[in-house]
């Protein structure tokens, strides 16, 4: 087990924070009989090569090595390293929904970097931190802009392919007796687009009914959560659900098969995805039964933008905010599912942008933090889409503009990550020439001076 792990020249390649070195006992760790050993050397793993996201050299080293243990049967916790190993392919899957990963492009964004990565100087060595050196940092700092990219898209590029190698893998853990391990190997299929001819039918196994609503073709019990997670994976692969999966009585399955099918029908979409989509983006809990025909969102959005989303809430499913339950939560959006099904209203195409932008309006107001970046960066394409704007007075903005502005200043939430101000939110407004905080959006209505920007989040 591991034995080649040693064979790496770990202290060559770099990480997060340096030299590698320290990976080859992080991955050990994994497999200690301390629980507490484990979780320190995932958090370490997580932070050396997958900091915020960045992949770096070791990251496609370790990868092998991580493949071994999930093979494993006797590896604690395998959902947790199959977690760190979809990190290590794709970051935050936000980045890739609702369309799924462009594989093509992300190949050729990456042409020139293996050269410019074995170029590289090794990590700096020593013992003393205050004599560190920053040679790998100095050397990317050296490179222009367009290298720095093709480099990046290259090291991003080699751990994603490193873990395409586990595909197969993935396949037979979508029966592991652990329901966890199954929506992550779900999940993991899901960003595999070269892959698919092989990935469809495992996936198809698992979401088609057989026994009982519950029982996949294969006769395995299948948590509402993994099928899901396999007909939204099977739709960024390219497979669009049967409609009579709609009316499914499961509302995860309906949801997964509503965003499944905006993914792969796009503008040829039928009215009960449509239904099905708006009904989510505008739900504060799972929706317990189909939809009907929704005529009720538009009002619930003029509801919004005249101040009253506890009025609106009622209108579709009892509130606003829509995310899964701890018992029922999907891996894609990190459980956002409203939010999700907001960015699926994008593929239905010009033809539905009206009502997207009405259900974007009901969220809006009712989210808070990272649902509600989700949501503005949406409504904000909608709104803008010749880019932002300079200079216009409130009362000469477009009706979809002011309407959002109406709704961003009447929606304290929307600006706030754990009660102050959300800098990332801030900087879309000032991005598109609004202002950056709820007071100064209410002086913008109002056409009075902008108040003082106070530090952002």
């Amino acid at each position: 087990m591991l034995d080649g792990l040693d064979t790496v020249d770990w202290p060559r390649l770099g990480h997060a924070y340096g030299s590698a070195g320290d990976v080859p006992d992080q991955i050990r760790a994994l497999r200690s009989p301390d629980p507490e050993v484990r979780e320190r050397a995932l958090g370490a793993l997580y932070s050396n090569i997958f900091h915020q996201g960045t992949r770096y050299e070791a990251s496609a080293y370790a990868v092998p090595f991580l493949l071994e243990l999930l093979a494993h049967p006797d590896t604690p916790e395998p959902e947790w390293v199959l977690a760190l190993l979809t990190s290590l392919a794709v970051g935050y899957d936000e980045s890739f929904l609702p369309d799924g990963v462009p594989v093509a492009e992300y190949r050729r964004a990456a042409e020139g970097g293996r050269e410019l990565l074995a170029a590289k100087p090794p990590p700096w060595t020593g013992d003393n931190e205050d004599e560190k050196e920053y040679v790998e940092y100095l050397y990317v700092e050296s490179l222009t802009e367009a290298d720095q990219n093709r480099l990046w898209a290259y090291v991003g590029l080699a751990t994603y392919d490193a873990v395409r190698a586990g595909v197969p893998l993935f396949r037979t853990l979508l029966d592991h007796p652990d329901p966890g391990v199954r929506v992550g190997a779900a999940y993991a299929l899901a960003w595999f687009p070269e892959e698919a001819a092989g990935s469809l039918p495992a996936l198809a196994a698992v979401a088609a009914p057989a026994g009982g609503p519950d029982g996949g073709a294969d006769g395995l019990v299948r948590e509402p959560a993994e099928v899901a997670t396999a007909v939204v994976a099977a739709g960024l692969l390219g497979a669009a659900p049967e409609v009579e999966m709609l009316a499914d009585p499961r509302p995860l399955v309906r949801w997964a098969a509503a965003v499944a099918r905006a993914r792969v029908l796009g503008a040829q979409a039928d009215p009960a995805t449509v239904d099905e989509l708006l009904t989510w983006t505008t739900a504060a809990s799972i929706p317990s039964s189909p939809p009907s025909p929704t005529g009720s969102v538009a009002g619930s959005a003029e509801a919004a933008s005249a101040g009253s989303a506890a009025g609106s809430a009622e209108t579709v499913s009892g509130g606003v905010g829509g995310r899964a339950t701890i018992e029922e939560e999907m891996p894609f959006l990190s459980g956002d599912l409203g939010g999700y099904a907001g960015l699926a209203l994008r593929q239905l195409g010009p033809g539905h942008e009206d009502r997207a932008f009405d259900a974007l309006l009901v969220r809006l107001s009712a989210v808070t933090g990272i649902e509600a970046l989700t949501v503005v960066t949406e409504a904000l394409r909608l709104a803008f889409p010749d880019g932002p704007l300079a200079g216009t007075p409130a009362a000469e903005l477009p009706p979809r503009q002011r309407r959002l502005v109406e709704v961003l200043a009447r929606s304290p939430e929307a600006w706030l990550f754990d009660g102050s101000l959300f800098g990332n939110v801030a900087s879309l407004f000032t991005d598109h020439g609004l202002p950056g905080t709820r007071q100064g959006m209410l002086d913008y209505l109002a056409n009075q001076p902008p108040s003082p920007h106070p530090a952002a989040r």
